[in-house]
């Protein structure tokens, strides 16, 4: 099953290493790692995808806050969460296919943003399914070159006093 982790950690040189090191030691494949700043100054939030059973993952989990500058460690696997990656895939487009390619962009809320003499370069936000379908559809056209930010998730509600959903 694939578990996906929010790790916060102080924005610190060498920490994203030992954080994936202890993955590696563990003999886990890293399917999506992002690693980005937070709302907090100081301190990084990394998104981390792995395939494993709950067991290892919770062990993981406890072997990530003995990590002397990670500060909190959340498995969003099971909860109600907003997940979303970004692609950016440039295409192969002549003015013959050009028309099409951009109605499957209009199918998929994807955008051109860059154009050039014999490709278009999309860009398409969304969960993996709705990126993976894309693809699978762009690839006749002949895909040049692609890349995928990987998951990044948040969990959905509001938690100001500790409690979750809308604020009164």
């Amino acid at each position: 099953m694939k578990h996906t982790l929010i790790v916060l950690m102080e924005d610190r040189p060498g920490v994203l290493n030992r954080v994936s090191s202890l993955f590696r030691r563990r003999n886990f494949n890293i399917e999506s790692l992002t690693v980005g700043h937070s709302e907090t100054p100081g301190i990084s939030r990394m998104t981390v995808v792995v395939d494993g059973d709950d067991t290892v993952v919770e062990q993981v989990s406890k072997q990530l806050y003995k990590l002397i500058h990670v500060t909190k460690v959340t498995d969003v696997t099971s909860e109600a969460a907003v997940l979303r990656e970004l692609a950016l895939i440039k295409v192969h487009a002549t003015a013959n296919t050009r028309g099409e390619i951009m109605q499957l962009c209009d199918i998929f809320r994807a955008k051109a943003v860059d154009v050039g003499a014999d490709s278009l370069t999309i860009e398409i936000t969304g969960q993996e399914d709705k990126i993976d379908s894309l693809i699978a559809l762009l690839r006749p056209f002949g895909i040049k070159e692609m890349v995928r930010t990987g998951r990044v998730a948040m969990v959905r509600g509001w938690s100001g006093n500790g409690s979750r959903g809308a604020r009164s």
